[in-house]
């Protein structure tokens, strides 16, 4: 699994700071968060093919947050883009969706199926489920959380003692006893289970309980951070999360490491006093770049 940060400024842009977007990719899914401006070249930047997406993930539809879209939607078009594209957002995104391509000439076709959702799992197969936390912010707001399935693993060392090998293994993966040499094996003696990684992810929004429900045990929590504490008035008034906040979040909730990201400009040059004023209160604290690369 590995998240890459496309963009990671607050409403406007600076020289190292593109437009919010994240792109998580896990085994054959490739899920965008957010797509601010600029987004489809940040992709080029970071040398990854936007064709690999299977899923967007609009958090809400202030501009910054969704004004790459329609470029990026036209680019996978004229790229031939073969999948159908689900794109999932909060109430409103239909309409807004279809205004932003109606704006201009779309040139050429691509599939997509747009999702309305509100709060809870909206997606979940055999491998992992996604999930909606409604937040407060000026605009109807979503957390998303991204949980892999727990894991039934194989005890390799004891697998090699007794010396098993074929289809059977796969039969001890799924939690099915086996019969070899008419002696019955127990799955339950030849594997251990692997807790499956969380990774939450908490745009605009003013401090609010659902905010540490999304982020409760995560392995990695993404969070605004828009503010120092020294302006948590200000990002009262907006609806924004200040550093000292996001650290307080990742905290109480247990979170293994938090990265703070939609920095405002007034940081630019300055970015130690975000991630200082964090670390004091949570010290695996990191502060997200432009086009950073981390494998979870």
């Amino acid at each position: 699994m590995n998240l890459t940060f496309l963009g990671t400024s607050q409403a406007i842009p600076t020289e190292k700071r593109n437009h919010t977007a994240m792109l998580l990719e896990y085994e054959d899914e490739a899920i965008l968060i957010d797509c601010g401006e600029g987004t489809q070249r940040q992709f080029r930047k970071a040398h990854i093919n936007p064709c690999k997406l299977t899923k967007i993930l609009i958090s809400h539809w202030h501009g910054d947050h969704v004004l790459g879209l329609p470029g990026l939607l036209q680019t996978l078009a004229l790229n031939n883009y073969s999948r159908t594209l689900d794109i999932y957002g909060p109430r409103g995104t239909k309409k807004y969706t279809e205004l932003m391509l109606d704006m201009f000439i779309f040139a050429g076709k691509i599939d997509v199926r747009i999702h309305e959702i509100e709060k809870g799992i909206f997606f979940e197969n055999n491998k992992f489920q996604i999930e909606a936390f409604p937040l407060m912010h000026s605009a109807n707001c979503l957390a998303y959380v991204f949980k892999e399935k727990d894991k039934l693993r194989l005890d390799k060392e004891k697998l090699k003692k007794l010396k098993l090998k074929g289809p059977i293994i796969g039969e001890l993966q799924k939690g099915n006893d086996i019969t070899v040499n008419n002696k019955k094996i127990r799955a339950k003696d030849l594997t251990y289970g692997q807790r499956g990684k969380k990774i939450s992810f908490i745009m605009d929004t003013k401090l609010c309980d659902e905010c540490f429900d999304a982020a409760k045990d995560a392995d990695i929590l993404i969070s605004e951070a828009t503010y120092s504490k020294e302006l948590e008035d200000k990002a009262e008034e907006y609806g924004h999360l200040t550093s000292y906040q996001a650290a307080q979040i990742a905290k109480k909730s247990k979170v293994q490491e938090l990265y703070l990201t939609h920095i405002s400009q007034r940081y630019e040059n300055i970015p130690q006093v975000i991630l200082g004023e964090a670390k004091k209160v949570f010290k695996n604290t990191k502060l997200a770049e432009d086009l950073m690369r981390i494998e979870i």
